[in-house]
């Protein structure tokens, strides 16, 4: 008997993902075409990369690299727009941008300039993006299926916290409460709200930790699986929480780290 096998398709779908330049954020951007989606990305300085990701996933009329600083409500509304300006419609939004500051910081001696430099990158932008976005859906004409997806991407810090690094769990974890909060305010209007929170993932971000024996060491300790995730693990989950396959799920925090959120 044979089988054409299960499609993860977003055929028709235009998707907003940020920081897709590197990292999970450009593997999520690469799955997402081959899906067949349309998509817009953000990337705030990695030019060359952005643009080779641009013309490697079928140049600008399919998949277009957008400059954008993402640190204020207002930066993550002027994204949106232009997405919707390239492609004139918004039916995926993926928040994977963020930062994570590398050097750990006692609460005692963190500067208000870093608590608000985090908060500006990681969540109050992502206000800004997620208002923007869900105007947009609810003033297009749905396509078939009625369905529009949400996820942000949060991390296993906003579940457990992290140790000198206040500023970062704490805006992790307003990620995970925006989850819950928009996914029962917008059941009703089709738009469903999920959240991926990854643990360590072998990326840009955290390399220098990674790449040093002793950290790495530590990380690889934490770990029930033993190593850390590749991007592509996480864009997978991230893809399959914008299918038609996962239209009864919203409000749901996906864990994907190994098993480490359940014994930090």
């Amino acid at each position: 008997m044979s089988s054409s096998g299960v499609a993860l398709s977003l055929e028709g779908r235009v998707a907003l993902i940020t920081g897709g330049s590197r990292g999970i954020g450009a593997a999520t951007v690469r799955l997402f075409r081959k899906a067949g989606a349309r998509v817009a990305f953000s990337y705030r300085t990695a030019e060359a990369q952005a643009l080779a990701m641009q013309e490697a996933c079928g140049g600008p009329e399919h998949c277009l690299a957008i400059q954008q600083e993402l640190s204020t409500p207002l930066d993550g509304r002027t994204l949106v727009a232009e997405a919707v300006r390239a492609f004139g419609r918004l039916d995926c939004l993926v928040v994977n941008h963020g930062v994570w500051p590398a050097h750990d910081q006692s609460i005692r001696t963190m500067t208000d300039e870093q608590w608000m430099s985090t908060m500006g990158t990681n969540l109050n932008s992502v206000f800004g993006l997620v208002r923007a976005g869900v105007h947009r859906m609810q003033h297009q004409v749905p396509l078939p299926g009625g369905r529009y997806h949400i996820v942000l991407v949060s991390s296993t810090a906003g579940q457990r916290g992290e140790a000198f690094h206040a500023d970062y769990a704490a805006s992790k974890g307003a990620l995970i409460s925006m989850t819950k909060g928009l996914s029962t305010e917008l059941a009703g209007e089709g738009i469903l709200v999920n959240c991926v929170a990854p643990g360590w993932v072998r990326t840009e971000m955290s390399a220098g930790t990674l790449d040093s024996p002793d950290a790495s060491n530590r990380v690889f300790r934490s770990i029930p699986l033993g190593r850390v995730a590749t991007p592509d693990e996480i864009a997978g989950p991230i893809l399959f929480l914008c299918t038609p396959w996962t239209g009864f799920v919203t409000g749901e925090v996906f864990n994907v780290n190994g098993g480490a959120v359940l014994v930090g």
